[in-house]
C-alpha cells in the first residue's frame, strides 16, 4: 500500500532478511541479548553487539524506548533495538499504547536519521504474549498514522516481516482492512 511516497507492506520471512538500512530488533529491557529472535540478532551480528549495548544502554531501557546500533556482522547498517509491552504485566490499554509507542518511536528514529527503508517484526507477541490479532492492527495502524501525517518523511519503504504464518495471516487480515480504510478516506480527501 502506497502512503504518500511511502511503500508499506508485509511479507513472510525473517527481518534479519529484509534488506532494510535500520531492522527492529524485539528486544528485552535488560539489552543483553535473550531467546528467540533477539538471540539471532546477537548470534548473527556478532560479540560487538553484546559489548556496543553495555556502552549505548548500560542500566537497560524502559519499555518503547529505541537503542540504536550498528548492524556488525548484519548486511543491514543499523539495528534498533526496542522492547514491546509484555502483556500480562499491565492493563490491556496500557499495552496497546507502549506496543504503538514501541512502533510509532522507531518510525521516528528513522526519520531522525533520514532512513529510506525500515523493517519490524511482530513485537511482543511472543514471548510476552501480546494477542496477535490485537497486535497486528496497532502496529499497522501506527505505521499508517505516522506516515499518513508525515507526508515528507525520507522513509521510501516500511516492511513488517512476518516468520509464521498464524502471524502473516493475522498481519495480512489487518493490512486488507487498512487498505480499504485508506483507499475510502484518500477517495474522501479528493472528492472534497
Amino acid at each position: 500500500m502506497k502512503i504518500h511516497r511511502t511503500e508499506l507492506e508485509i511479507v513472510r520471512g525473517s527481518v534479519l532478511e529484509i534488506e532494510a538500512d535500520a531492522i527492529i530488533n524485539a528486544a528485552n529491557t535488560a539489552m543483553r541479548g535473550g531467546g528467540a529472535l533477539d538471540g539471532a540478532f546477537h548470534r548473527d551480528a556478532g560479540p560487538q553487539l553484546k559489548r556496543e549495548l553495555e556502552t549505548v544502554a548500560p542500566r537497560g531501557a524502559a519499555t518503547a524506548q529505541v537503542i540504536v546500533t550498528p548492524g556488525f556482522n548484519l548486511s543491514q547498517p543499523w539495528i534498533f533495538h526496542v522492547a514491546g509491552p509484555i502483556w500480562a504485566a499491565m492493563k490491556a490499554a496500557e499495552c496497546d499504547e507502549l506496543l504503538a509507542q514501541s512502533y510509532r518511536n522507531c518510525l521516528e528514529e528513522a526519520q531522525k536519521r533520514g532512513l529510506e527503508s525500515l523493517a519490524f517484526p511482530s513485537l511482543s507477541t511472543g514471548v510476552y504474549s501480546f494477542p496477535l490479532e490485537r497486535a497486528a492492527p496497532i502496529a499497522l495502524g501506527t505505521a499508517l498514522d505516522f506516515l499518513w501525517n508525515n507526508p515528507q518523511t525520507s522513509l521510501r519503504r516500511v516492511t513488517f516481516a512476518l516468520y509464521g504464518g498464524t502471524e502473516f495471516h493475522c498481519f495480512g487480515q489487518a493490512f486488507k482492512r487498512l487498505e480499504l480504510s485508506h483507499q475510502a478516506n484518500s477517495a474522501h480527501e479528493t472528492n472534497s
